[in-house]
């Protein structure tokens, strides 16, 4: 292997880099980072119950590796909001010293995780520099939690989102995704039970990202369905999206609780999309449903300088579709699945 460059700055450069702009005019400033594929569920609509094969530890980037993609990802590239992913982020080994050495480049921090183990490490990934979580949880009935994810730890992300909010890491998000015959009789439920903890509630529609492929859309719970149930129960108050943010929101009238729905499928927000994703084997993807990436683990590995990395970040950028087209009928399904790309 050929010895990495390490002519990165650790402080951001004195002129503010071009953006980063795909052919349709679309400048994006959100990097999610899939720090690992490795999960501790085994949730029915993301895998099957044996899991999948993992990627060996030398394919993954290491922390050098991902800091230094990181920092090209600020301060060259303009980005400003970094987003930790997986698989379950929670696995990576030595997670807080990687947040507070992220942290240093100046760029909002969020973490996406399904909770197991944030009770005893909310407050450390706070000290590290982390600003705020969201956290996977489709149900609140601990027979159903332990059928849909095959693993009984309901208790474990309860109190990990008790701790969140404790820590300070907020708002503190709540993702559900609602499936037909599933835990769409939840979705009330769920929003009390956010409005109680001081949590912000999101539903997202059921997308063909699992690794079984056996996304069926008729068993998707729509966006249309979900604010239907909850206009029954609370007058919805639109917000709208703020900036390019995947979630529309409304507030429950009365309250300062506000709700989102993400509507990946139904109500697609490509026009306004902002975000590219690192996996955690170093391909640079330009949407979630990509059928193609970029290898930045490659040039890396081969002492590729910044410049270059930087080249073929803007190239993988401006060949971007302009939607993911899950409605037409020629769609092709990424070859990765959700686990495997990061949220």
């Amino acid at each position: 292997m050929a010895p990495r460059t390490t002519d990165v700055p650790a402080t951001a450069p004195a002129t503010a880099p071009a953006p980063l702009v795909d052919r349709y005019g679309r400048v994006h400033t959100d990097l999610r980072i899939s720090l690992t594929d490795r999960c501790n569920l085994r949730c029915t609509y993301c895998m099957p119950a044996e899991g999948l094969d993992w990627l060996p530890r030398g394919q993954t980037l290491d922390d050098d590796e991902l800091l230094r993609l990181a920092r090209i990802a600020v301060h060259r590239l303009g980005l400003r909001t970094l987003r930790l992913t997986g698989g379950e982020p929670l696995l990576r080994r030595g997670l807080p010293a990687l947040l507070a050495r992220l942290a240093e480049l100046g760029a909002e921090l969020s973490l996406t995780t399904n909770g197991i183990g944030l009770a005893r490490r909310a407050a450390e990934l706070k000290h590290a520099g982390l600003h705020r979580v969201n956290v996977s949880l489709d149900t609140l009935r601990p027979e159903r939690y332990a059928a849909l994810t095959r693993r009984d730890r309901l208790v474990d992300v309860l109190a990990g989102l008790a701790a969140a909010k404790a820590a300070g890491l907020e708002p503190v998000k709540v993702n559900a995704v609602p499936v037909r015959g599933v835990n769409e009789d939840e979705l009330v439920d769920l929003v009390e039970f956010a409005v109680a903890g001081g949590y912000r509630m999101r539903f997202i529609e059921s997308m063909p990202l699992d690794a079984q492929g056996a996304w069926d859309r008729t068993a998707m719970v729509t966006a249309a369905e979900v604010l239907e149930v909850l206009g029954s129960r609370w007058r919805l108050v639109p917000i709208g999206r703020h900036g390019n943010a995947p979630a529309e929101e409304w507030r429950l009238a009365g309250t300062d609780h506000v709700v989102g729905v993400i509507a990946s499928v139904t109500r697609p927000f490509c026009g306004g999309c902002d975000r590219v994703r690192l996996t955690a084997d170093g391909q640079l993807r330009n949407c979630l449903f990509a059928t193609e990436e970029s290898d930045l683990r490659a040039l890396l590995r081969s002492g590729a300088d910044d410049a270059r990395i930087e080249r073929a970040w803007r190239d993988c950028v401006a060949g971007k579709s302009p939607g993911h087209r899950i409605g037409d009928a020629d769609f092709v399904r990424p070859d990765r699945p959700m686990s495997a790309i990061g949220g």
